[in-house]
């Protein structure tokens, strides 16, 4: 039911555990991990039994971005189907209907921040470094990333991270009200479970 090349999708008492699994390329977003994404994300918000979802990484990255390798080859329709594709992915993540966390393993840059960003709150580990990279690759925000950051941050704040394309590390990241939570990188996980039991808890329809 949830077999994908780059997405890695395990059920654990009602959480959908979701891990980018691009591991080699630092989880960075293809144009075949956006087409599973947003068929993973369909099938998930008919699945009564899921009420839960936790997205994370495999490896030593959340994820870095979209895949610049994959880029160089593109033309203008190619980017801007990409761009397409990744919209409706997002999208599908940001209103889902039912509780996210983004558990970020390490770097978030680029699309990987703006995923995170779509989840509806973050625990980062440590050594999680979070960061925009648009302005200084040539690329633009197709997935509403700057609108989401905007949401979080304020004005200020988000223009400052897309403009200037700085690397921000875990505790900075929670001071500016990024993340809920900083936790070292062995407890992620157990932090991750122990919040999703405790929405586990509550009415689905009022967390709805």
């Amino acid at each position: 039911m949830y077999e994908y090349n780059t997405v890695n999708v395990e059920i654990l008492n009602s959480i959908a555990v979701v891990k980018f699994n691009r591991p080699k390329a630092l989880n960075a977003l293809s144009t075949e991990m956006t087409k599973e994404l947003s068929d993973l994300f369909d099938k998930l918000a008919v699945n009564d039994s899921v009420r839960g979802i936790i997205l994370t990484g495999e490896g030593k990255a959340f994820m870095a971005g979209a895949d610049i390798t994959e880029m160089k080859e593109w033309g203008a329709f190619e980017g801007r189907e990409f761009a397409r594709l990744s919209n409706r992915a997002f999208s599908k993540i940001a209103e889902i209907g039912k509780p996210t966390v983004g558990a970020v393993n390490g770097f978030a840059l680029g699309g990987g921040l703006e995923i995170a960003l779509c989840c509806d709150w973050r625990i980062a580990s440590e050594n999680a470094v979070f960061g925009q990279t648009g302005p200084r690759v040539g690329s633009f925000d197709a997935g509403f990333g700057a609108s989401y950051l905007a949401r979080v941050v304020g004005q200020k704040k988000a223009r400052e991270i897309w403009f200037l394309c700085r690397k921000y590390n875990a505790q900075e990241a929670l001071d500016m009200g990024l993340v809920n939570k900083v936790v070292p990188l062995e407890r992620l996980e157990d932090e991750y479970v122990q919040w999703a039991e405790e929405m586990m808890l509550l009415s689905p329809l009022a967390l709805r």
